[in-house]
């Protein structure tokens, strides 16, 4: 690979001849091959956003001349722009904690495309990341980048699966199953009861999701190197917190506390919480799907997912609930990225988390993994689903907990002994109730009628 010879404060590097970074990415990719993973990109377009808004913010506190700043603004947009963005950034996740190398790989090839507009040298330091520290920027684009993940991608995610599945409720209130606690026979319920329930607990989370949203949109910009604000415009901040918001058209504003928000990842780790508390409710819904698609013939059978793909390389005709045992995958692996955050969480050092990068990555990675696979639930599993009612009404009469509805009459013991008897003898609980009571089989089937018994009361 033919290379060119690069300096920086070290001493010269050699850096691939073609490469929009300099000195400083380079030692980076020498210093880390770890995980071959770069920075997601959700993360750097946020992290170019916010030296686009640095430039326009030093522009109007004049800390920059017009031709310094649209150099980099033209520069930032260019690679916005561009398909292959991420050729430019292959600093791995696993390096310095503060993200120095990241920001400064974003500075460099900034610099290196600005310099071309402007006709004169446009340096990484000294004009791109002008009243900025990588100590203040990566904690900013951490949020900046959840924030806009959160709006443009599971917010709608988790509103359109909890849509699909209020409609797809609609369409199944007639139907009538068995109700299960401890996955052992308990009173009726309605389909649309479980599925309500399930929009229910979407609706929890969207709310404290949408809560905490208010919290990633308070930035660290404007804090520095270790929050006093050194070097940085005395209205820099709440400058750039304006052209941020204009450039993303959410509103970002100015951290109430600089030192807080670059020494901890609160909010990160409060987010990720939020995260896992979204994926339990995704493995909650898969595996009630699950157990009501199993079978078809020696399981519950009570539902039937949309056959989808061949479900064994051996047994043919074999086809299995693959959407949700994708979406439980992604639940597990978005309890453990919440693992690995709140360890991250910890190593707030004084003035300066440490472990910037991993929490970026995967809080990230989270939001992605529930943004499309709640997607799939919805149009590949709730939407298309459809209901076994023979096999609902085959154990629904023959339910021996129906007798539940006779304790007010008869008492829990004899109702008791009543249950007993139908499941030894496998018979319907209102023969062995007309047996046993004195009530007669019309006033039997009206109290022990599943569809009325779903309303309670």
């Amino acid at each position: 690979m033919k290379t060119r010879i690069e300096k920086d404060s070290m001493g010269e590097l050699a850096v691939p001849e073609k490469a929009l970074y300099g000195a400083q990415t380079q030692r980076a990719i020498n210093n880390f091959p770890i995980s071959d993973e770069p920075m997601p990109e959700a993360f750097i377009r946020s992290l170019i956003l916010i030296k686009s808004a640095a430039a326009r913010a030093n522009q109007t506190l004049e800390c920059l001349t017009p031709k310094q700043s649209q150099a980099i603004q033209q520069a930032c947009d260019e690679l916005l722009n561009t398909d292959n963005l991420m050729q430019h950034f292959p600093v791995d996740v696993f390096q310095t904690g503060s993200g120095t190398s990241t920001n400064m790989n974003a500075n460099e090839v900034i610099a290196t495309m600005a310099s071309q507009y402007h006709g004169e040298a446009i340096n990484p330091n000294d004009h791109v990341n002008y009243g900025q520290s990588s100590n203040d920027v990566i904690p900013s684009a951490i949020h900046v980048s959840a924030t806009l993940e959160l709006t443009g991608h599971l917010l709608p995610a988790l509103t359109h699966l909890r849509d699909q599945i209020l409609a797809k409720g609609e369409t199944l209130a007639g139907f009538t199953k068995t109700g299960r606690t401890h996955l052992m026979d308990a009173m009726p319920v309605r389909l649309d009861q479980t599925f309500d329930a399930w929009a229910a607990q979407l609706q929890d989370n969207i709310d404290n999701l949408q809560y905490l949203q208010s919290k990633t949109t308070q930035l660290a910009q404007g804090g520095t190197a270790v929050g006093t604000g050194i070097n940085a415009h005395p209205e820099f901040a709440d400058t750039f917190a304006k052209e941020l918001s204009d450039l993303t058209q959410v509103t970002f504003s100015k951290g109430s506390n600089f030192f807080a928000l670059i020494g901890s990842q609160d909010t990160a780790v409060a987010l990720s919480g939020q995260l896992k508390a979204v994926a339990v409710t995704y493995m909650k819904i898969a595996n009630d799907l699950r157990w009501m698609n199993s079978g078809p013939l020696s399981g519950l059978g009570e539902i039937s997912l949309q056959a989808l793909q061949p479900g064994s390389s051996i047994m043919p005709g074999k086809v299995n609930p693959v959407i949700p045992e994708a979406t439980a995958m992604v639940a597990a692996q978005v309890i453990g990225n919440d693992a690995a955050i709140t360890i991250g969480g910890q190593s707030g050092n004084f003035e300066l988390n440490v472990m910037l990068p991993m929490i970026a990555k995967n809080l990230l990675n989270s939001i992605k993994l529930l943004a499309n696979s709640g997607e799939r639930l919805a149009d590949s599993a709730i939407a298309t689903l459809t209901v076994n009612e023979d096999k609902l009404n085959e154990a629904l009469h023959r339910n021996p907990i129906l007798v539940t509805a006779l304790n007010p009459i008869i008492g829990y013991a004899k109702a008791a002994d009543i249950a007993k008897t139908a499941y030894k003898e496998g018979r319907p609980v209102v023969d062995v109730a007309e047996e046993h009571t004195d009530l007669s089989r019309e006033e039997l089937l009206a109290l022990l009628d599943p569809a009325k018994l779903t309303h309670g009361g």
